[in-house]
């Protein structure tokens, strides 16, 4: 067998890891376990919040052993056995506030996650569709504003894509200096902490872990993916993803989600003979 040349492999959720039924194949389960095998250490990597990615990370048994998780896309990082929050990050209050006021004044709902709670200024469609994703139950609050001044540890704007293009522009001529944006899903915005993403996060795991860069590969489908993929020795995109994410690769799968698209690659690349450009 050819010597594996990843120690390190973090897994986005959604639209990576998940079908579009938000499972993960037992093949694909089979195939991660080989790899675990193999000397590869598996990361959760999401923009969940901790409740919403615990199913899958038991799905894996990342519960039964020393692991991590990387959530909220990299605000939160989890041992994955014990649960104990090892970093976090929470917006600047100000600026928190500033995004909180921009969204309103133009008319989007706002959103934050709090425990297994999502927290919502107004009943939206997008919200809903959220809730059937992470099975998080909606709290609508009449002082939203209040909220997020307590702290939060990051804001959500859910609308719709052709429109959130724009505030997004908004936001970061006003606060681009003191927060991360980005989409996550084509209808939602993203307000983190400045300097902190999914990329940061897996270069903290990394370091705890005593893995080099270069042995840390990274794979998923969203422009909140493009940290890790662009910091990771290899940054894989999705063939199902977002096409400005294909062009930050450094190699795309050769099957979407719903064909096991991980797996696949996993097998060929990491288990198999198929050759891996180098690494960055």
């Amino acid at each position: 067998m050819k010597p594996v040349p990843v120690r390190l492999l973090a897994l986005d959720l959604d639209d990576t890891l998940l079908r579009s039924d938000l499972t993960i194949s037992f093949h694909t389960r089979n195939v991660l376990k080989k790899a675990e095998k193999a000397g590869i250490g598996i990361v959760l990597a999401s923009g969940r919040i901790p409740p919403a990615m615990k199913k899958f990370a038991a799905q894996l048994g990342l519960d039964k052993r020393p692991g991590y998780l990387i959530c909220n896309n990299g605000t939160i990082i989890q041992e994955s056995r014990t649960g104990k929050v090892i970093f976090e990050a929470l917006l600047p209050p100000e600026a928190a506030l500033i995004a909180h006021d921009l969204a309103s004044a133009e008319g989007f709902p706002v959103q934050i996650y709090e425990g297994d709670l999502m927290y919502i200024s107004r009943k939206n469609e997008f919200a809903d569709y959220d809730q059937k994703l992470t099975g998080l139950k909606q709290v609508v609050l009449e002082d939203f504003r209040a909220k997020v001044k307590d702290g939060c540890y990051k804001l959500l704007i859910p609308g719709d894509p052709m429109i959130l293009r724009p505030l997004e522009d908004l936001f970061r001529s006003y606060i681009g200096d003191d927060v991360t944006l980005f989409t996550s899903k084509p209808y939602f915005l993203e307000i983190l902490p400045p300097g902190i993403d999914k990329g940061s996060s897996l270069a903290r795991v990394a370091e705890i872990a005593g893995v080099r860069r270069e042995e840390v590969m990274a794979i998923g489908d969203s422009m909140n993916d493009e940290a890790m993929i662009r910091w990771a020795g290899y940054g894989v995109a999705m063939l199902n993803g977002d096409d400005r994410l294909k062009e930050a690769a450094c190699l795309v799968t050769g099957k979407t989600n719903d064909d096991d698209g991980v797996a696949d690659l996993v097998e060929r690349c990491l288990l198999g003979t198929a050759p891996l450009p180098p690494p960055r």
